[in-house]
């Protein structure tokens, strides 16, 4: 009685009750790939400010990180059942490339290459980083939206 009994609580844990969650870590503007244990039918982004999701096919994504801080995904199959709560933690880039320049109280954050640095604003730099960075976004947005025009 007892082997029937843990079999069918064996079988039955599987199908009802959602995978345990777990932390992914990607870095801003990066993507990461994602594996579920089984079909997904349905997604949900707890805050997409912070990380969005496309599905590749039914069982694996891809996540990136599009601010600073931490959200979830919960993913759901044909029944709407829960089958994963994932947490993503998006991060800073770490690059050796970065340099801080601190002005008194001021910081900025910049990503340089050989040829020229750009402003990256890092959680703690002041507002005027941030608004360069917003301003190099719409600039890039712009450029994007002619391109696809003018196809």
């Amino acid at each position: 009685m007892r082997r029937v009994l843990f079999a069918l609580l064996a079988l039955g844990s599987s199908s009802v009750l959602p995978a345990h969650a777990s932390d992914i870590s990607v870095a801003l503007d990066q993507v990461r790939t994602l594996t579920f244990g089984t079909a997904v039918a349905t997604v949900y982004v707890g805050n997409p400010a912070i990380a969005d999701i496309n599905m590749i096919d039914a069982r694996h994504a891809f996540i990136l990180g599009k601010g600073y801080g931490s959200t979830n995904i919960v993913a759901l199959n044909r029944q709407g059942q829960e089958i994963s709560d994932t947490r993503i933690n998006v991060l800073g880039n770490q690059r050796e490339s970065t340099v801080v320049l601190n002005r008194g109280a001021a910081r900025v954050t910049y990503a340089c290459t050989a040829q020229h640095c750009e402003v990256t604003p890092e959680p703690g730099d002041g507002k005027e980083p941030y608004d360069a960075g917003n301003g190099q976004m719409g600039v890039h947005q712009d450029i994007a939206k002619k391109a696809a025009t003018a196809q």
